[in-house]
């Protein structure tokens, strides 16, 4: 070909979607993190972000990074950030902590990299440093299996595995653990008369006054049925959980509900019960938050009880 002719144009281009720029700007925003890899089946693919300058891997419920697997140490491992870097120091556990098959000396610090792999016991976990999309990525796809696709908050499975994990730590802590749950009344009525669209805004509108309005940031909020819900409160007494069942009770009845321009009556029946000392598991208190949720439906609906 000659100088002076015309280079061809090369027809590949790529051209970055909307969807992977905003992942690429969420990225480069994201701390530092450990990713699980192999562990408890629920909690494969969770991640933790490493935030604070010391956190520590091990199986007491009060560990930053906790995981309940009996071959993690109560307290395994501590993590150090200091200026952008991670380090890792095995706290002299029993089953050893191990960075890419190389056994870490106790109580000295190992400084991580990019992707490297942490065995602590039977799990393992990744370490990804700050600003990796790989963190956007497993963190969507993680809470993509435990949220609820309708109304964005938790889903069942993920209440069930919460649920295990804050009644531990409320016996821990000392601290009392309240289960509300709540449906709403008659609500095949509203998807027979207004159509299962206005059903489905009512959950919505309903999960977002909730969300919004209602509850503390440390509070659980759940979806668990078709229009049931659940909420764990973590060291409010019986008095306070009977005035937060009270307060969403009363604001759900006063909210105006309008779909295609017809506004829509919705009410809701409560139930809620408090950790007691021979609980064996979170369920315990579910099943007598369930129980009560039921007898305020005997009882005429758009009422609270408790058991």
């Amino acid at each position: 070909m000659a100088d002076n002719e015309e280079q061809p144009l090369d027809k590949t281009s790529v051209v970055q979607s909307d969807t992977f720029k905003v992942r690429i700007a969420q990225a480069g925003e994201a701390p530092p993190c450990l990713v699980l890899l192999v562990g408890p089946a629920n909690e494969v693919g969770r991640q933790w972000p490493l935030e604070t300058a010391d956190s520590i891997i091990g199986r007491v419920p009060t560990a930053h990074i906790h995981i309940k697997d009996q071959s993690v140490s109560k307290a395994h491992a501590k993590l150090l950030v200091s200026g952008g870097e991670v380090s890792l120091i095995d706290l002299e556990s029993t089953n050893k902590t191990i960075i890419n098959d190389r056994i870490l000396t106790p109580l000295k610090p190992y400084k991580l990299k990019n992707n490297d792999q942490i065995k602590c016991g039977n799990v393992i976990l990744k370490f990804l440093e700050r600003g990796n999309i790989e963190t956007v990525s497993v963190a969507q796809t993680f809470n993509k299996a435990l949220i609820d696709p309708l109304t964005g908050i938790h889903n069942r499975g993920a209440l069930n595995a919460a649920g295990v994990d804050i009644f531990n730590k409320s016996r821990v802590l000392g601290h009392p653990l309240g289960v509300i749950v709540f449906d709403i009344d008659f609500f095949k009525k509203i998807n027979d008369t207004y159509g299962h669209q206005a059903g489905d805004y009512v959950l919505k509108e309903l999960t977002r006054v909730v969300r919004e309005n209602l509850i503390r940031g440390n509070d659980y909020f759940a979806r668990y049925g078709g229009e049931e819900f659940c909420l764990l409160v973590l060291g409010s007494p019986v008095k306070q959980i009977d005035e937060i069942c009270e307060r969403i009770r009363k604001t759900i009845q006063e909210h105006v509900f309008v779909f295609e321009g017809a506004t829509m009556p919705v009410t809701i029946s409560l139930g809620f019960s408090l950790i007691q000392p021979n609980d064996k598991g979170w369920s315990d208190i579910f099943a007598r938050a369930d129980k009560a949720l039921y007898e305020s439906k005997n009882n005429g609906r758009n009422r609270v009880s408790s058991q």
